[in-house]
């Protein structure tokens, strides 16, 4: 992809020729991203990641820009090279090639050679073309149940990414979390450069997952859309859950496209129902201190051994799933007794507050479709 100062974005090359790439070309180039020069440092390069979603398919897309003595140009070349896969998980071996690329046809524009010989060697497990009148291949998202610890299966994010979700949103976290496992449509907006933001849009996915056979199958699947802008509106209007960010503010008057709306380190939402899940309450405040007491843990014995210790990914990841597979656990259990009810101290059995986080769990026994009765009583109610 290119931008041109006459003309905007467009797509200048592609394999396969007869693939549907309409509206990949502001994908691949954020808006604002032309304002700045990067986003994350890689070797001794600055490039610009975006990752997105484009129909069944995940992209990732290095963008890059470099001045140029040119009136045509008007000073600034922009490029971007990205590719399409129907497994997110494949997308982080390529990262490097992309930057390589971008520099190449920033430097010698309009060579395709190395792209074609990419595309010819990984063709096989890359996207497959729409016009070959197969069915499209499934789409694998990382954490899928029983996919989530496999080391091969990880993306390559920016040193302390896990950490960095951590100290920005501090005990929000907790806020999205209750959101993130009720499937709701969560979209965080920032200004340029977005591919922080799509480490973000990660590491919200997975507060999610739960490895519990037989849950799941009434709530739909958290997807993670990662950089979405306004060509994604009618595609957005039709989802009912998934994760994603965006540079594009006006996306925040479009209430019915989300649920939930994150502006830098400001969660909120537009639903009355779903206003009590604002609150921080102290059993989210404990789940809190244990879970920074586990990562000073972790630190710990990976500054006094050498043998191999889990990463803060690991940990963020286990830390969320022992706590969704807790609280499931329970409602299960009391769903196949024969009283079906479930008290307060189940609720603080499972880490939750009895009265801070009952409008957390009718919502969630809503979505699940689990058939208990809640006789936590609501103090606002005689």
């Amino acid at each position: 992809m290119k931008r041109e100062a006459s003309s905007g974005n467009m797509v200048e090359w592609c394999l396969p020729q007869d693939i549907d790439l309409e509206g990949v070309e502001f994908k691949s180039m954020a808006s604002g991203s032309h304002k700045i020069q990067s986003d994350f440092i890689h070797a001794t390069h600055w490039v610009y990641f975006s990752y997105f979603r484009k129909g069944p398919f995940f992209g990732l897309a290095c963008f890059a820009n470099m001045p140029v003595e040119s009136e045509l140009e008007r000073g600034a070349r922009m490029k971007s090279v990205g590719i399409l896969s129907p497994s997110y998980t494949l997308l982080y071996r390529y990262m490097h090639f992309l930057e390589n690329q971008v520099r190449h046809q920033l430097e010698t524009p309009g060579h395709y050679s190395h792209l074609a010989a990419f595309y010819e060697d990984k063709k096989g497990v890359l996207c497959a073309s729409p016009g070959s009148g197969g069915s499209l291949p499934p789409v694998y998202w990382l954490p899928s149940i029983h996919r989530y610890m496999y080391p091969e299966m990880k993306i390559t994010h920016p040193a302390g990414c896990m950490s960095q979700f951590i100290k920005f949103f501090g005990e929000q976290i907790l806020i999205l979390w209750k959101f993130a496992l009720l499937r709701k449509r969560i979209l965080i907006f920032s200004p340029p450069p977005v591919g922080v933001v799509c480490y973000r849009v990660y590491c919200c996915c997975c507060l999610a997952n739960v490895s519990l056979p037989g849950i799941g199958g009434t709530v739909p699947e958290s997807k993670p859309f990662f950089y979405v802008n306004v060509a994604d509106i009618q595609s957005l209007e039709v989802e009912v859950s998934y994760v994603a960010c965006t540079t594009e503010k006006i996306f925040e008057e479009k209430r019915e496209l989300y649920d939930v709306y994150v502006d830098n380190q400001n969660v909120k939402t537009h639903h009355d129902h779903l206003q009590p899940l604002l609150k921080i309450n102290g059993a989210d405040r404990e789940k809190y201190r244990r879970l920074n007491e586990q990562r000073q843990m972790l630190l710990y014995s990976q500054e006094v051994e050498d043998d191999y210790n889990p990463c803060e990914e690991d940990l963020f990841v286990l830390f969320f799933l022992e706590q969704n597979n807790r609280i499931f656990q329970t409602l299960l259990e009391v769903s196949a007794s024969q009283d079906k009810t479930l008290t307060a101290e189940h609720a603080r059995g499972m880490g939750l507050d009895p009265q801070g986080d009952r409008s957390f769990l009718m919502d969630l026994l809503e979505a699940y479709g689990i058939d208990v009765m809640l006789v936590i009583d609501n103090p606002c109610c005689p």
